[in-house]
């Protein structure tokens, strides 16, 4: 088991609007990547409007599948349509659950 935290530097006051969206692609990301205990998690004492998108993660090679499918599949690219326009940047964890 492997958890996942994709961590995003938003752009003033869009932390919310891009944890609204993230929470929208859990049904996605459970049914057809295999992920579970999916959730956001949002700046109380960090750099400013971060967000966090967690996730656990079977195994890499599930990772690895999502990384290759998740943006073609045509319900995500409606809801993140244009997210990059939220953020200025980010950096992906991945760890292993001993």
């Amino acid at each position: 088991m492997y958890v996942i935290r994709d961590v995003f530097q938003c752009k003033p006051g869009k932390a919310k609007e891009l944890a609204e969206r993230f929470k929208k692609t859990f049904a996605s990301m459970e049914q057809h990547d295999g992920f579970s205990n999916n959730r956001v998690l949002i700046d109380v004492v960090a750099n400013y409007w971060t967000v966090v998108l967690e996730s656990d993660a079977p195994s890499l090679e599930d990772f690895e599948r999502h990384m290759r499918e998740y943006s073609a599949r045509p319900e995500v690219q409606e809801i993140m349509s244009g997210y990059m326009e939220l953020v200025v940047g980010g950096h992906r964890e991945i760890f292993r659950v001993a």
